[in-house]
C-alpha cells in the first residue's frame, strides 16, 4: 500500500509537467492555425510600375527611387497597361496578380499625382508575386 502511495506521489509532478506541455502545445497550434487562417496576408507599400518598364527601373542604381519617378502617364499607356503592374517596395519588385492589375489601373487613373504616388497593397505574397486582396493610394 505504501509503495502505491509513493508511486502516485512520484507520478504527480510528471503528470503536471505533461499537462503543462500539452497546454503549451495547444496554444502554439492555435496561434499557428490563426496565422494560416489569415492566409499569410501581408501589407506592402511602395510605387506601382508597369511590367513593361520594370526591367529598366530594376537596372537603375536605386530601383526604389527610379520607381518613385515613374510617371502615371507612362503607366497608363496602352502597351504599359497591357503588361500589367507590380509594386516596388523596399527595393524589391512584386508582380501583381490579375485582380491586382485591375485595382492598380483604377488607382492610377484616379490618382492626382503624376509621379511619386505611394500605394498600399495587401495580399498573399509568394516569392516575388502577390495575390492582391486590396490596393489603395496612401494620403
Amino acid at each position: 500500500m505504501r509503495q502505491m502511495i509513493a508511486i502516485r506521489s512520484m507520478m504527480r509532478p510528471s503528470i503536471q509537467v505533461a499537462g503543462s506541455l500539452l497546454v503549451g502545445l495547444l496554444l502554439l497550434l492555435s496561434a499557428t492555425g490563426e496565422g494560416l487562417a489569415q492566409g499569410g496576408s501581408k501589407k506592402l507599400s511602395g510605387h506601382l510600375v508597369d511590367k513593361a518598364c520594370s526591367a529598366r527601373v530594376s537596372k537603375s542604381d536605386d530601383p526604389q527611387t527610379a520607381a518613385s519617378k515613374h510617371t502615371r502617364k507612362c503607366a497608363l499607356m496602352e502597351n504599359c497597361k497591357a503588361s500589367c503592374y507590380g509594386l516596388y517596395s523596399d527595393g524589391k519588385f512584386y508582380e501583381l496578380d490579375e485582380k491586382g492589375c485591375e485595382l492598380a489601373k483604377a488607382a492610377l487613373e484616379k490618382s492626382a499625382k503624376e509621379s511619386g504616388a505611394v500605394f498600399e497593397v495587401e495580399g498573399k505574397v509568394d516569392g516575388n508575386k502577390i495575390a492582391v486582396t486590396s490596393l489603395s493610394e496612401t494620403k
